[in-house]
C-alpha cells in the first residue's frame, strides 16, 4: 500500500471504553476482537492512518484517534441516552475527521446523520447528504425541514432552495456536480453518503466510487451503511485516496432483539428456529422437517382420491379465508403483534395477498375516520378526473380496514400516503416488497417472509444474509416492543444450513462494481483543470485498490504452496512420471472407448438386469453398481442424483442400477440427493435412475438379483455379493471386451482397445506397478504436480495487471470515440463530445447519433418525446408490441443507430453481443403511451394501453422529462436551436395531471 494504515480496535460497551489491540502497520496482522452478539451494547471502532499523519486536536477534548471522545456542549442534543456506536461517531465527527458508520437497519445511523448537518449548521459550513433514490431524498429532505430551517432538495426532476446550507441530493446529481466544477462544492465541508453498500451494485454502484474520487481531499465524509464485512478494507481506501484518517464503527447490536419463527405452508403451527440470543433450535427444526415428511405421505395416501389441495395454491393469496398468509396474519392480529410488514418478491403478489384479507378488519371507527380525512387531503391535489381511477378509489377501503400495498408500481402519491399512514400506525398489515426495506426508519413488531426464494433475473435463488438481515431488521420498534418477531414461511424441506446462513449468516462484504462509462471518460477529458484523468479514476478505484490488497496473500499462498512441493520431493521422480503418465494415458483412452461403447445402439444389449456397471458422476466416483432395469424415458427430477445429472436432461435412456449410498442422511433429516458412502462407511444399497452418459464401465460379469428389491434385505444381499467380487478380483473387475465380447469392428475402437493393451503391458512390467510403496509414491506425485498447477494459475493472475486490463479497455473506448466523432486523433473533445458528456440517464452514444444523423430533426416533439422513452430503462410489458406508423419508422432508424454503433464497438475489440445490447438499450414498451399521454390524452386513457403497473409508467415518464431536459441542454451547447426547442416541447407535453403530481413529503 501507499499509505500505509494504522489500524486499532477497540470495543466500547456502555460509557467505557479500552483499547484492545496496539497500533499496526499491517492491517492484516490486527486480530479481529471477540464479539458477543446482541448480549450488550457493544462497538467495535477502528481506524485508518496515513503514514506520518500527526493529529492537531486536543486530548483534552477531543481524546486521541484511537480512542476518541468529545468533553465539550454537542452540536446538537437527543432525548435519550446515545448508544457506545453512537457516541464514539459522533466523538469522530467533532474531530473533524471521516467515518463509516456500520450499523443494522433500525439501530439509530440517522442520529449521527443529522449530528453531522447540526455539527455544520453551528460551523456555519455546507453538508450534503446524498441517498441512492429520489422517494428516499424526498423523504430525507422532509425529515431535515422538520428539524433544520436552511434545508434545499435537488434530484433532477425537483430542485428546492439550491443554495441552502444543507443540500439533500442523489448521488448522480453531485456526481455531476463534481464533474461540472460546481462552485457550490468549494463551500461543503462534509458529504454524508447515505445507504453506502449500494456502492455494489451492478448498474450504479460506480457513481458512488467515482463521486468519492473526485471530492476534494478536504471534504470530510460519513458513510452510513447496513451491516457489512469489510468494513476496515472500505475505511483503509478512503484513507489512501484522501491522505486523511477514516474511522470505523461497527455494531452489530440490535436494539430490539429478534425471535425467528418459520411457518411450513400447508402446516399449523409456528416453529421457533433462531431465539432472541441469536441461538438456532435444532430440535425445533427437526420437528419442523417432521411436518413436511407428514404432508408428503399423507398427499402419497390422497394421490389416487381425487384432487389434492397444495400449499402452493394457498401461497397464491386466494380470496378465501382459507390461505396460509390469512391464517398468519390473522393469528398475528389476535395475539396484538400488529403492525405487521408481509414482504413478497413479486409486486402482483402484494397486491393478491392483500386482496385476500377482504374479511379482516384492523381499525376502529375513529381511525376508519382519520384515514378517510388523511387520504382525502393527500389525493385533493390531483383533478377530479384522477381522483376517480380503479388505483386510487380502490385503494381507500384496504387504508380503512388498517391494510395497504406498497411496492414500486404504485402511484407514487398512493405509496407516499401508505408511509405516511404506516408510520402514524394507521396501517396495520403492510404487503410490501423488499424495496420498502431501504431508507427510512420505518419499523413493525412483526416481519413475515412470504418465500424464501426469489427471481434475480437469472435464477431462483434463496435470498442472501444480507437481504434477510435488511428486511428482518424492520421487526421490533426501539422503545415499544420487547422483541421482534420474523416470521419466514416455506414450501419445502430447507437444508438446515441454507436455514442458518441466511437468518446468522455474516453480512456480505462490500466488492467494488467498478466499469469505464464513456460518459465518465469524455468528461474526464472535458474538465479544464485536467487534475482527473481515466487513469486517474482506474488507479484509486476501490477495485484496484481490493485487487493491490490481494497481492500479498496471494504471494504468501504461493510461497507456502512451493515450500509443501518442495517437501514432496522424491529421489525416483523420474520414474514416478513415467508410470503416472502410462496410468494418464490408459485413463484417457479408456474414456474415449466407453464413450463410444455406451451409445444406445451398442450398449442397450448388454444392459441386462444384473450386469455390473461402474458409474462416475463428475469427479464422484461412484463404483460398481448392479444394472436392474432400462427405461427410454425423461430423466428423473432434479435431487435423485447431484450436479452433472441436471445437465443430462436431453438424454432418452435412463439406466436403474442398483448403486452403494451412504447411511448418512443430509442436516435436515432427510436423503434428498443420495452420495457415495465415505471411505470405511459400509453404506445400503438403493435402486437410482441414472442418465446412459454417467457409465464409466461395463463389466463382463452379471450375477443373479432377487425379483423383489423393496425388502431391505434382498438389497443387502446384492451388496455382500459386490463386495465378495471385489475380493475375488483385487485388480478390479473383468471389463466386457469391446471388440471380442461386443463385436465391435470399427477401425478406430479396435485401435483405440489395441494401444490400451499396449500401455496395460507396459504398466506391468513398470518397476513401479508391484511395487508395495508406489501407491503411497504415486499419490506423492500426484499431489505434487496438483501443487505446480495451483502455483501456476496463482502466478499468471498476479501477472495478470487489473489496471492493464482496465488500461486496454480505456484504449479500445476511445478508439470507439474517435470512429464516432466524439474526440480526434489527439484525444480532444469534439462538439458532438461535448454533448454527450451531458447526457447520463440514456445511452449518450446511441442518442448523440440520432441528434447528429438528423432522425430527431424529421420528428415533432411528441415522436421525439416518444422516442426518447426509450432509452429510459422499464419493465418489460408481455403483451406484443403494435406501433402506429409515425413512431414504427423512428424506432426502425433508432434500431439500425444501435446495430451500427455496438459493430463498430464489436470492431474496437470491446466484448459486445450486437443484438443483446439492441435488446438491452432499447425498450419500446410504452412508446404508444407516452406518444398518446404527450398529445393530451387522459391517465384514465393510457393506463389502458399497457399492462405494466401506473407507477412504473409515471416514474419512466419522470425519468424521461428528466432525459428530454439533458437533451435540451446538449442541444444548446452544441448550438442546436431547433432541437433544443422540440426537446423542451416534448418536456413540456409530459408535464402535467398526476403523472407530475407533487410529492407529499415536500
Amino acid at each position: 500500500m501507499e499509505v500505509a494504515s494504522n489500524i486499532s480496535k477497540r470495543k466500547a460497551s456502555g460509557r467505557e471504553s479500552e483499547n484492545q489491540t496496539a497500533p499496526c502497520d499491517d492491517p492484516s496482522k490486527v486480530e479481529s476482537v471477540p464479539k458477543k452478539r446482541n448480549l450488550s451494547r457493544t462497538c467495535i471502532h477502528e481506524v485508518a492512518v496515513p503514514h506520518n499523519y500527526t493529529s492537531l486536536n486536543d486530548e483534552s477534548i477531543h481524546g486521541t484517534l484511537y480512542d476518541p471522545v468529545y468533553n465539550r456542549k454537542m452540536a446538537k442534543t437527543y432525548p435519550f441516552e446515545l448508544d457506545p456506536f453512537q457516541s464514539v461517531s459522533v466523538a469522530c465527527l467533532e474531530r473533524k475527521e471521516s467515518v463509516l458508520v456500520s450499523a443494522h437497519t433500525s439501530a439509530g445511523k440517522t442520529a449521527i446523520a443529522e449530528y453531522a448537518v447540526a455539527m455544520s449548521f453551528r460551523d456555519k459550513q455546507r453538508v450534503i447528504y446524498t441517498s441512492p433514490l429520489k422517494a428516499l431524498s424526498n423523504q430525507k429532505y422532509r425529515e431535515l425541514s422538520q428539524e433544520f430551517s436552511d434545508v434545499g432538495l435537488m434530484t433532477g426532476d425537483v430542485t428546492l432552495a439550491p443554495n441552502a446550507s444543507c443540500l439533500v441530493m442523489t448521488t448522480e446529481i453531485l456526481r455531476g456536480m463534481l464533474y461540472r466544477g460546481s462552485e457550490v462544492i468549494k463551500e461543503v465541508a462534509w458529504v454524508i453518503f447515505d445507504e453506502i453498500h449500494y456502492m455494489k451494485d451492478r448498474e450504479r454502484g460506480v457513481v458512488w466510487e467515482e463521486t468519492i474520487i473526485f471530492l476534494p481531499p478536504a471534504i470530510k465524509m460519513v458513510f452510513l451503511s447496513a451491516t457489512m464485512s469489510n468494513a476496515t478494507e472500505f475505511a483503509e481506501w478512503i484513507c489512501k485516496l484522501h491522505k486523511q484518517p477514516c474511522h470505523v464503527v461497527y455494531t452489530d447490536f440490535r436494539p430490539t432483539p429478534l425471535q425467528h419463527y418459520v411457518f411450513p405452508m400447508g402446516g399449523a403451527g409456528l416453529y421457533l428456529v433462531v431465539d432472541e440470543h441469536e441461538q438456532f433450535k435444532e430440535d425445533n427444526f427437526m420437528k419442523l422437517q417432521e411436518t413436511f415428511t407428514k404432508q408428503k405421505s399423507q398427499a402419497d395416501g390422497n394421490r389416487s382420491g381425487g384432487p389434492k389441495t397444495s400449499a402452493r395454491i394457498a401461497k397464491g393469496g386466494s380470496a378465501s379465508g382459507n390461505s396460509d398468509i390469512y391464517k398468519i396474519v390473522k393469528m398475528i392480529m389476535e395475539r396484538k403483534f400488529q403492525p405487521v410488514i408481509i414482504f413478497s418478491f413479486s409486486r402482483r403478489e402484494c397486491e393478491q395477498h392483500a386482496m385476500s384479507m377482504a374479511k379482516l378488519d384492523f381499525n376502529t371507527q375513529d381511525e376508519k375516520v382519520i384515514v378517510e380525512q388523511v387520504f382525502r387531503n393527500a389525493v385533493f391535489c390531483l383533478s377530479e378526473e384522477d381522483r376517480t381511477l380503479p388505483a386510487i378509489e380502490l385503494m381507500l377501503p384496504l387504508l380503512q380496514r388498517g391494510i395497504a400495498v406498497h411496492h414500486s408500481g404504485l402511484l407514487p402519491i398512493i405509496k407516499e400516503l401508505v408511509e405516511l399512514l404506516f408510520q402514524e400506525g394507521l396501517v396495520k398489515a403492510l404487503f410490501a416488497t423488499e424495496t420498502f426495506a431501504m431508507g427510512l426508519n420505518m419499523p413493525a413488531k412483526t416481519v413475515v417472509f412470504t418465500s424464501v426464494k426469489k427471481w434475480d433475473g437469472d435464477t431462483n435463488r434463496y435470498i442472501g444474509s444480507g437481504e434477510y438481515i435488511q428486511m428482518s431488521g424492520r421487526a421490533g420498534r426501539r422503545g415499544k416492543d420487547e422483541r421482534g418477531i420474523c416470521v419466514i414461511m416455506i414450501d419445502e424441506k430447507m437444508e438446515m444450513s441454507v436455514l442458518k446462513d441466511m437468518v446468522l449468516g455474516k453480512p456480505a462484504p462490500l466488492v467494488s462494481t467498478f466499469r469505464l462509462s464513456y460518459y465518465s471518460i469524455l468528461n474526464l477529458m472535458s474538465r479544464a483543470e485536467g487534475q482527473f484523468t481515466a487513469e486517474h479514476v482506474i488507479r484509486n478505484s476501490f477495485h484496484q485498490f481490493q485487487y493491490e490488497k490481494a497481492l500479498p496473500e496471494m504471494a504468501q499462498k504461493i510461497s507456502r504452496l512451493e515450500k509443501e512441493a518442495t517437501l514432496l520431493d522424491s529421489s525416483g521422480e523420474a520414474e514416478l512420471a513415467e508410470y503416472h503418465n502410462l496410468c494418464l494415458d490408459i485413463a484417457q483412452f479408456e474414456k474415449k472407448i466407453i464413450s463410444e461403447i455406451i451409445r444406445p445402439e451398442r450398449v442397450l444389449l448388454y444392459l441386462v438386469p444384473g450386469r455390473l456397471v461402474k458409474v462416475r458422476d463428475g469427479v464422484t466416483e461412484w463404483g460398481w453398481g448392479v444394472v436392474v432395469n432400462v427405461v427410454k424415458r425423461p430423466p428423473a427430477p432434479s435431487g435423485t442424483l447431484p450436479s452433472a445429472l441436471a445437465a443430462s436432461r436431453s438424454i432418452n435412456y435412463i439406466v436403474d442400477i442398483l448403486l452403494q449410498c451412504s447411511l448418512v442422511s443430509n442436516e435436515n433429516g432427510s436423503r434428498q440427493k443420495p452420495c457415495p458412502p465415505r471411505p470405511g462407511e459400509k453404506g445400503e444399497m438403493h435402486v437410482i435412475p441414472v442418465p446412459l452418459p454417467l457409465l464409466a464401465g461395463l463389466s463382463s460379469i452379471r450375477i443373479a438379483i432377487p425379483p423383489d428389491l423393496r425388502p431391505p434385505e434382498a438389497r443387502q444381499t446384492v451388496l455382500l455379493a459386490v463386495h465378495e467380487l471385489g475380493k475375488r478380483y483385487p485388480q478390479g473387475l473383468p471389463k466386457l471386451h469391446p471388440v471380442k465380447d461386443m463385436g465391435i469392428e470399427e477401425p478406430e475402437i479396435v485401435d483405440l482397445v489395441r494401444r490400451v493393451e499396449e500401455l496395460e503391458q507396459k504398466l506391468c512390467a513398470h518397476p513401479l506397478h508391484k511395487s508395495a510403496q508406489s501407491e503411497q509414491h504415486l499419490k506423492w506425485y500426484q499431489r505434487k504436480a496438483e501443487l505446480n498447477h495451483e502455483i501456476q494459475q496463482l502466478k499468471s493472475k498476479m501477472r495478470e495487471s487489473q489496471l492493464q486490463k482496465f488500461r486496454d479497455e480505456l484504449k479500445n473506448r476511445s478508439r470507439v470515440l474517435k470512429m464516432l466523432g466524439h474526440i480526434n486523433a489527439d484525444g480532444v473533445l469534439q462538439l458532438k463530445g461535448r454533448a454527450a458528456c451531458l447526457i447520463d440517464t440514456g445511452d449518450e452514444l446511441l442518442v448523440t447519433e440520432l441528434m447528429f444523423n438528423g432522425t430527431f430533426n424529421d420528428l415533432d416533439h411528441h415522436q421525439v418525446a416518444a422516442l426518447a422513452s426509450c432509452f429510459i430503462p422499464c419493465d418489460k410489458s408481455n403483451e406484443q408490441i403494435h406501433l402506429r406508423s409515425e413512431l414504427a419508422k423512428p424506432l426502425q432508424q433508432l434500431q439500425d443507430a444501435a446495430r451500427r454503433i455496438a459493430e463498430i464497438q464489436r470492431d474496437c475489440k470491446l466484448d459486445i453481443n450486437v443484438e443483446e445490447y439492441v435488446e438491452s438499450t432499447i425498450r419500446p414498451y410504452l412508446m404508444d403511451v407516452i406518444y398518446c399521454w404527450s398529445k393530451g390524452a387522459s391517465f384514465a386513457e393510457v393506463i389502458e394501453m399497457t399492462d405494466i403497473f401506473e407507477g412504473s409508467i409515471i416514474r419512466l415518464a419522470r425519468r424521461l422529462d428528466e432525459f428530454l431536459n439533458q437533451l435540451r441542454a446538449a442541444a444548446h451547447a452544441v448550438g442546436e436551436t431547433n432541437l433544443e426547442e422540440k426537446f423542451a416541447a416534448g418536456s413540456e407535453s409530459l408535464r402535467r395531471g398526476i403523472m407530475f403530481a407533487n410529492s407529499l413529503y415536500l
